[in-house]
């Protein structure tokens, strides 16, 4: 009988466990996290910071019987201290060890804190975690109500929408880049959102880096502002640190498993180490755009990652050709997506259609015929055809023109592309296996 063991309780542990379950009905699965809470959606925690959820149902990944369902075995509130791969065991920080046939490592990313001044002063916070949200939420009560929010990229971006949700709130937001979002749009898109921001009070620092985190004059534990590198000293009672994450590849690292900037992992999700598996935020997947491996750091690729790697752990090989990132928010009253090489080097010659009227932007970048990027702001109803035309590289010449057209939809496609999207590129399990797999999947939410 296989042992299972899972590191991670977050989106790509739990597609591995349903997984893993549907296709060994016996086999032992012991899920392992280092937080206090059953499974959760991580990008409902702007919300939750906004006052709009209560840690419950509307924030639980999967439902409250999930793991007694499924026979799992979930052990909270524990650290794994480091993996034992000739011995095939994990020692958790307690000093008990956990023996395992197959192992995911399923950690996920850690914050960038920049080194500085002040950090250890009372309401700093980062904001990845339901305990990083429950603390910025404590941090403003008794009428504190000034943030600075360091980083501009969706992290931050994230936690400026539950900020100013919540009402009386302002907020300051810096960025070392100079715009919002430079990694996740071009700089026409990152004007919009800018805009957008003033619009709603936000004060904006771009190409501007925090120095250091100054205390209260009052209250040499607390935090007063934040000083930024021209000299200008913001005030302030709470900071978000939103510079970004760093996979938490150390337990493989330490294991001897090679890691680049993730934990390597082949197309059935396995490390270099037999029987070890990765996914998620920590692992570094081949992006089918790029044609190199990268982290991708989004929900719903640890979520499909977790599923390739639970089947083939469970003994059901199953190859994942890839992904590429698609990036999704719905903050500041306005929706965005973007996905692949949304903004490539003019230098590379590759074709770029853009669409423009007032409120609303596409983008659509081209490679051989074939879409490698886009950009949708507003209007996003068609998203996921768009996505489906970049994941299956279908040429695009029958339809290219159409692409300029602000009611380009499925029925556009000619049948036999629609025909191929049927069972092509990506990921799927053997078809028993499927059939079997497919009650426990439910649609991802971000």
């Amino acid at each position: 009988m296989t042992r299972y063991v899972i590191v991670g309780n977050s989106a790509g542990g739990i597609g591995a466990a349903e997984t893993i379950r549907a296709a060994d009905p016996d086999g032992p699965v012991t899920i392992l996290s280092d937080e206090s809470y059953p499974a959760y959606s991580r990008p409902a925690i702007s919300e939750f910071l906004a006052g709009e959820r209560t840690f419950g149902e509307r924030m639980l990944f999967r439902d409250a019987d999930f793991y007694k369902r499924l026979r799992i075995e979930c052990v909270l509130a524990t650290r794994v201290a480091r993996v034992h791969v000739k011995e095939r065991a994990v020692e958790l920080s307690d000093g008990r060890c956990i023996p395992y046939d197959r192992l995911l490592l399923s950690t996920g990313g850690t914050p960038i804190i920049p080194r500085m001044e002040g950090l250890d002063l009372r309401g700093v916070h980062p904001f990845t975690t339901m305990d990083h949200a429950k603390g910025v939420h404590e941090s403003l009560s008794g009428g504190k109500n000034r943030v600075v929010v360091i980083g501009a990229g969706l992290i931050g971006c994230s936690m400026v929408n539950g900020l100013l949700h919540r009402g009386d709130v302002q907020v300051t937001l810096v960025e070392l880049k100079d715009r919002v979002l430079s990694t996740m749009v071009d700089a026409y898109a990152s004007g919009m959102v800018e805009k957008r921001l003033r619009e709603m009070g936000v004060s904006l620092r771009t190409g501007r880096s925090a120095t250091k985190i100054l205390p209260r004059p009052d209250d040499a534990a607390s935090v007063g502002g934040v000083m930024l590198d021209n000299g200008e000293l913001v005030a302030c009672d709470v900071v978000g640190m939103a510079v970004g994450v760093t996979p938490r590849a150390e337990l493989a690292r330490e294991a001897g498993i090679k890691c680049n900037r993730g934990i390597l992992v082949d197309a059935h999700m396995e490390t270099s180490a037999p029987g070890v598996f990765a996914c998620g935020d920590v692992a570094e997947v081949q992006d089918f755009i790029y044609g190199v491996p990268r982290v991708t750091a989004i929900w719903p690729t640890a979520y499909v990652g977790g599923r390739v790697a639970g089947a083939n752990m469970a003994g059901a090989p199953t190859r994942y050709d890839g992904c590429t990132a698609m990036n999704a928010f719905s903050y500041f009253n306005m929706a965005l997506t973007s996905a692949g090489m949304f903004d490539p080097d003019p230098a590379l010659g590759h074709p770029v259609i853009t669409l423009e009227k007032p409120g609303a932007y596409r983008k659509f970048v081209l490679r051989d015929h074939k879409l490698i990027g886009f950009i949708l702001v507003e209007e996003i109803e068609q998203s996921g055809v768009f996505f489906n035309l970049l994941r299956h590289q279908t040429d695009v010449r029958p339809f290219e023109k159409r692409l300029a057209d602000w009611g380009f939809t499925m029925a556009a496609l000619p049948k036999d592309v629609r025909a191929d999207w049927i069972g092509g590129p990506g990921y799927a399990l053997p078809a028993k296996k499927r059939a079997a797999a497919e009650p426990a999947c439910e649609k991802v939410s971000r």
